[in-house]
């Protein structure tokens, strides 16, 4: 299964959202807490020209906040970058 790295923080509601929906699909993702890190949140913002979290990594694909990780989920094409495939769920 492809690396899944979630940049967050503690108190961000599509944060919850995003774990709960790889959760939910039984990924297995390393969580980067920005909250209290100065250089992991430069680290966040160079990777993805984002300044909000969360921020999602798939592999070295860039998938982009909550909404856009929903919006692949609804396509389907979330499941193809993660191998997963339809009927395992």
């Amino acid at each position: 299964m492809p690396q899944v790295v979630m940049y967050s923080t503690a108190i961000c509601p599509y944060c919850v959202r995003a774990k709960h929906l790889l959760e939910n699909k039984g990924v297995t993702y390393e969580e980067i807490r920005i909250d209290h890190d100065q250089e992991i949140m430069q680290e966040m913002m160079r990777r993805s020209n984002r300044h909000t979290v969360p921020q999602i990594f798939i592999d070295d694909f860039h998938v982009g906040g909550y909404d856009d990780l929903a919006s692949m989920e609804i396509s389907g094409q979330l499941n193809q970058l993660l191998g997963i495939a339809d009927d395992e769920l």
